[in-house]
């Protein structure tokens, strides 16, 4: 069995162990070194992120038993998609997918801010008054299928190898959760990594309450493309202890840290 193949038949257990096993590594360092105050405590909004991922989690595994994952074998054996097409080697074709994949992302998140309707959903995610490694997972579940819908498209018309879809999931699962993470890397270790990947300091800008700031640093993973469209900034004008987080309009912990309001706040004036 190649490696493609073993990665196929345990894609689960892969998505998972990897997803436990960041989130286990930034909560423990969120615990040992936390960068900032957090302004609530860390188990009231952990009881309601966690929550949501588990509901969002059943709700993906009802709607999609096949997610991005299965339409990527599906169009392979139907022989449809970009890469079918340009018959790139395997290793340049996973390379290629994951690069465009991101930038799916980055775009789609640039659209969820712009659009008024998308942004009543996608707010739900900026309304956390505090930022660690379980904002990475807080999305509403009408966003996570509508993110998940698109996802399914851009893979059918691509056509990647099974692979690298199963790889950007890894990767993208696994960059918000650090991205998102209460913590402070080195100075000179951030700007180097910065280069290629989005850090938390760099992260934590797209979730201050200034507008301006909100408006930008929309990358997930890859740091390129908010600076080839001019959506990047460096560091937040109060700094990056002095950054106010969330929604000034969502200020009541009721509305943003507990489940029911979280859910029933895009349909809150």
């Amino acid at each position: 069995m190649n490696f493609s193949a073993w990665l196929l038949a345990n894609e689960p257990i892969v998505r998972l162990s990897c997803f436990f096993g960041v989130f286990t590594v930034m909560a423990c360092w969120e615990l040992y070194r936390p960068f900032r105050p957090l302004l609530q405590k860390k188990w009231f909004r952990w009881r309601s992120n966690l929550s949501l991922v588990v509901l969002n989690s059943l709700l993906l595994r009802v709607m999609f038993p096949v997610a991005a994952v299965g339409v990527a074998g599906y169009a392979q054996a139907k022989g449809f998609g970009l890469f079918i097409w340009l018959d790139l080697p395997i290793w340049l074709e996973v390379l290629l997918a994951v690069v465009l994949l991101d930038f799916l992302i980055y775009a789609q998140h640039v659209l969820f801010h712009k659009v008024p309707l998308l942004w009543r959903f996608h707010r739900m995610h900026h309304a956390d008054p505090d930022i660690d490694v379980t904002t990475g997972a807080r999305f509403h579940p009408v966003e996570i299928v509508l993110s998940m819908l698109i996802k399914m498209l851009m893979v059918f018309l691509l056509g990647p190898a099974v692979v690298a879809v199963i790889l950007f999931e890894v990767l993208l699962n696994a960059s918000a959760m650090f991205n998102h993470s209460n913590i402070q890397l080195p100075k000179l270790l951030d700007r180097v990594i910065r280069w290629l990947f989005v850090t938390p300091d760099m992260h934590r800008v797209h979730h201050s309450k200034i507008p301006s700031e909100t408006d930008s640093n929309y990358g997930f993973a890859l740091s390129c493309w908010d600076r080839i469209c001019k959506t990047y900034i460096e560091k937040p004008a109060k700094g990056q202890v002095g950054v106010e987080i969330g929604l000034n309009e969502f200020n009541d912990p009721n509305t943003s840290c507990r489940l029911g309001g979280m859910l029933m706040l895009p349909f809150k004036k």
